[in-house]
């Protein structure tokens, strides 16, 4: 008898340490430094930050430390991850897409000109399933779709300017890593950036023209967040680096400000092409 009692206080205590080493380690955030060095190395902003080029020769010659990177994003255990704050959660996911977004086209740079050269008639290279991640092995379809978006956890429209697609047509890619403290910053940054690029975003003939990516993920932006409850609603929260306020009645369009037909839902909206060519620098 005195020896279970000894051997259950044992268990305890071994209990109360375990809890106590692995504690902080599950409320630490993650570190980004590596990946924030490489991006500011190796990504140049152009257009005051509307978009953005990678140095991919470069980036290869750093895929050690890339690749690094990657390794500790891989061991991220789920029971952790699940314990940080949304924040974290969500510059994690978006930094993790990004970095093997650029790994995948470092598996054959420099002999390809699109994203879509590493994919085939049958299969996207989104759909590729090589990322060790949270447990499984994923694609980045599965990160996007799955753990940002499908997740229920976000409702954040504001990721479609922040994953990067490695193509011209996306938002920039931005020079820094993401992070739980300046997340909010840094999204409305793109945001605003991408929403002010008039190669992308603008008004003409009647009608805003927008990215396909308001065409393709429309449904995120009519889910509540800012109180926008549609896509029209969304843009109106953005009307000045959309370029259709101003002073007076600005643009008018038959007899009604653009602005008023954006805000009641009336404005024609269509969507402009997706230049999918390699962000790579020279380009």
């Amino acid at each position: 008898m005195k020896y279970q009692v000894i051997k259950t206080l044992r268990g305890v205590c071994y209990g109360v340490l375990l809890l106590c080493v692995v504690t902080p380690s599950i409320a630490a955030e993650f570190s980004h430094r590596a990946w924030d060095n490489l991006l500011q190395k190796n990504v140049v902003m152009i257009q005051d930050g509307q978009a953005s080029r990678v140095d991919y020769a470069a980036m290869k010659d750093d895929r050690n430390i890339l690749q690094a990177y990657l390794a500790s994003l891989s061991a991220v255990d789920v029971m952790i991850f699940d314990s940080w704050s949304k924040d974290q959660q969500l510059a994690l996911l978006i930094n993790a897409y990004n970095a093997w977004t650029i790994d995948l086209i470092l598996t054959r740079y420099p002999d390809l000109e699109s994203i879509k050269d590493l994919g085939s008639f049958f299969s996207s290279p989104w759909k590729k399933e090589f990322i060790s991640f949270l447990g499984e092995t994923r694609s980045l379809d599965n990160i996007e779709h799955k753990l940002i978006r499908g997740s229920g956890r976000y409702n954040e429209p504001r990721i479609h300017f922040a994953v990067n697609c490695a193509s011209i047509g996306c938002p920039a890619l931005l020079n820094s890593a993401y992070t739980a403290e300046k997340l909010e910053v840094q999204l409305d940054l793109v945001t605003q950036n991408f929403l002010s690029d008039r190669s992308r975003n603008y008004f003409s003939n009647g009608e805003l023209h927008i990215s396909s990516i308001f065409k393709w993920y429309k449904t995120d932006f009519e889910q509540g967040w800012g109180g926008a409850d549609s896509l029209s609603s969304f843009l109106v929260a953005y009307l000045d680096v959309l370029g259709l306020s101003g002073p007076g009645p600005g643009i008018v369009v038959n007899g009604k400000s653009a602005v008023a037909r954006l805000g009641d839902g009336s404005l024609g909206i269509s969507y402009t092409d997706y230049d999918w060519d390699l962000n790579d620098v020279g380009k």
